[in-house]
């Protein structure tokens, strides 16, 4: 078996160098710093997982596997990383958010629920909402913990033989005539017969000459202190949610009590139009951000009104149309690319990596990825799968 390159070991680079190691080849993987680390995207303690995916049904079969490959993660490192507290997507009863998800929720007999406003105020009195306002809930949503999950899946990585290189960033690779590729580091060039690249945000500046429309965008994450009872918070009480706002407004969405009482609540805004760069970006929590994200609790979740504890930023690393990019070179057969989550792409990080070795290594995969293709974009000519 030959070797495989693997630049970029967050949540799809990690999972990528397990499935492969795990299947006997010679796996290299870089990454600029040491992962779980809190520069791009995988970080603050949280990501919701779900499976009435209102971006498109074409994703539900991929979380299926998704959900088995966590739980196998699960068993084989003794750490407990999905997290089922049931989810509620909240919306007006004409709007998509609540529509999209109950389509995908009946076409794959996932177990779930409509609720009108009466039921969603007697069940889950936290939200606010109108009287034409519905929710899907969805059995099995929950949530994950990032750090543990990456950091646990390079542990299995290197268990299984890969060699892990971290604070080694990937300065230039090249696609040789033999169908071979080289990668330059900052510290020395290494051969492979193949590449893969999940660099996240970084992925613009490593693939620039595909000319993907990649834009990474500034993301803030808050922890607030809640009114009154805190127990109302607890996971038994409270599911993760995604909320519809004012149209033109991002989603919003949060978890339940996760932690202590002195942590806080979690809660964010789906998207913005902040465009940065990851090396630049303005880290510090502006008041605007504070006083946005007020006025949205206000609207949605009145009783999480209380003190800020805790702001952070992450990155979104967004295509126009949301979906993501896996796909292979459109020049060179033993290049792969992965990118563009767009800030929901953790979740599949166990199958994508299963997905993304399988392309690797001329493997077929098990799924339908035309959604995900290169190709769709202006200008970016890809491979059929």
């Amino acid at each position: 078996m030959g070797t495989i390159i693997v630049i970029g070991l967050g949540a799809m680079g990690s999972s990528t160098a397990l499935h492969l190691a795990g299947r006997g080849h010679r796996v290299l993987g870089f990454d600029q710093f040491t992962p779980p680390h809190s520069y791009g995207s995988s970080h603050g303690q949280t990501r919701i997982i779900r499976q009435s995916y209102f971006e498109d049904p074409r994703y539900v079969p991929l979380l299926f596997r998704a959900y088995e490959l966590w739980r196998r993660l699960e068993v084989d490192t003794g750490q407990s990383l999905l997290h089922i507290t049931g989810g509620l997507m909240i919306g007006r009863a004409d709007g998509d958010l609540v529509a999209r998800s109950t389509a995908s929720a009946e076409r794959f007999l996932l177990p779930h629920e409509v609720l009108s406003a009466t039921q969603i105020r007697r069940r889950y009195p936290l939200f606010k909402v109108n009287g034409d306002w519905v929710a899907l809930w969805e059995m099995d949503a929950g949530y994950l913990h990032p750090e543990l999950c990456i950091e646990q899946q390079l542990r299995q990585a290197a268990s299984a033989g890969a060699e892990l290189h971290f604070n080694e960033p990937a300065m230039e690779w090249n696609a040789l005539p033999d169908g071979s590729v080289s990668v330059r580091t900052a510290r020395e060039t290494y051969a492979a017969d193949h590449l893969i690249i999940t660099a996240g945000s970084w992925a613009p500046q490593i693939l620039r000459e595909l000319n993907l429309p990649l834009s990474v965008t500034r993301q803030v994450v808050y922890r607030f202190e809640p009114i009154g009872n805190i127990d109302l918070f607890r996971p038994d009480r409270m599911p993760i949610y995604v909320r519809e706002m004012e149209e033109g407004q991002p989603l919003l969405y949060g978890f339940p009590l996760t932690g202590s009482n002195s942590d806080g609540v979690k809660v964010g805004l789906h998207g913005s139009d902040d465009v940065c760069f990851p090396e630049t970006v303005d880290r510090t929590i502006r008041p605007a951000d504070e006083r946005i994200i007020r006025e949205r609790i206000a609207e949605a979740l009145p009783l999480l009104s209380g003190r800020l504890l805790h702001a952070e930023t992450c990155l979104y690393t967004m295509t126009p149309d949301a979906h993501f990019v896996i796909d292979k070179h459109p020049e060179f057969s033993q290049v792969t690319v992965a990118a563009g989550f767009s800030g929901h792409g953790f979740k599949f990080a166990t199958v994508l990596g299963e997905v993304l070795a399988d392309l690797a290594t001329d493997c077929k995969p098990a799924y339908d990825l035309e959604l995900f293709s290169a190709r769709r974009f202006k200008g970016v000519q890809s491979f059929q799968h």
